[in-house]
């Protein structure tokens, strides 16, 4: 087979089956290289705080250079929408956080034009500190200043034991007694926790590499019709090669 492998013709298509490879391999590289996302790490300043409208605004997305951002802002407590969220630790300890309801930069407590904004003011041990801390009905007024962050997915709520886990907008806008007209797209824990709560642990946010799964999928399938086009030369070459087994064993049938 290897004496049909040397002939000119398929030494020639040899070199077409490694250049079409080569061609392979150039594209499984080009889909390693797009499988990593926000592996530039960005020189952002997120320790120094910034006003909340200068980063963020209401009914609009949260980039990426506004989540984790330290923000300051003048709030108005809108009383009774106090949510637990059960499972956030603090420190390595499980424990719950309060969250609740304030307007931003609002005249009063009922300025229906200033934009709403959850705030988680603290962190307790056990449900029951937490709503000992809601009945004393506490408040958030004046400048406070805060982390940023984007909303969270309520996937992770226990629906059927009624215990909400994620700091969730939008369930926490059908939570509250009245819809607020606008509302930010994220929440802020602040810095100062009220009497009879931790201070919640923010730390200063990482950016991490990630995957995109699907182009390494594409890069695999890459690689593989790169090995594909050698083999396909490979099995060219051992037909040829049978088949002049098959002529010469042909001819010497009929010459027997």
């Amino acid at each position: 087979m290897w004496e049909v492998a040397r002939r000119p013709r398929w030494i020639g298509m040899l070199f077409v089956c490694l250049a079409i490879a080569a061609g392979f391999a150039l594209l499984g590289q080009w889909q390693i290289s797009r499988s990593v996302e926000d592996g530039t790490v960005l020189d952002r300043d997120t320790e120094t705080v910034l006003p909340l409208e200068q980063i963020a605004a209401p009914q609009q997305t949260i980039t990426t250079l506004a989540a984790g951002q330290r923000v300051r802002f003048d709030a108005t407590t809108v009383d009774g929408d106090w949510v637990i969220v059960g499972e956030r630790s603090n420190a390595g300890q499980p424990g719950y956080w309060v969250v609740g309801h304030v307007l931003v930069n609002a005249s009063s407590e009922v300025d229906a034009a200033a934009p709403s904004l959850a705030v988680a003011l603290g962190w307790a041990p056990s449900r029951e500190a937490a709503e000992d801390i809601v009945e004393g009905a506490p408040r958030v007024e004046g400048e406070i200043t805060g982390r940023f962050l984007a909303t969270e997915p309520p996937g992770e709520d226990d629906f059927e034991n009624g215990e909400q886990r994620s700091v969730s907008v939008a369930a926490l806008i059908n939570q509250w007694a009245d819809a607020p007209s606008t509302v930010y797209g994220g929440y802020v824990v602040v810095d100062d926790a009220p009497a009879g709560l931790d201070a919640i642990d923010s730390p200063v946010p990482t950016a991490e590499v990630e995957l995109n799964w699907l182009n390494v999928f594409y890069a695999i399938e890459w690689a593989i019709f790169a090995v594909f086009a050698v083999f396909l030369w490979f099995r060219l070459v051992r037909d040829a090669w049978e088949r002049e087994l098959e002529d010469e064993a042909d001819a010497l049938a009929q010459l027997n």
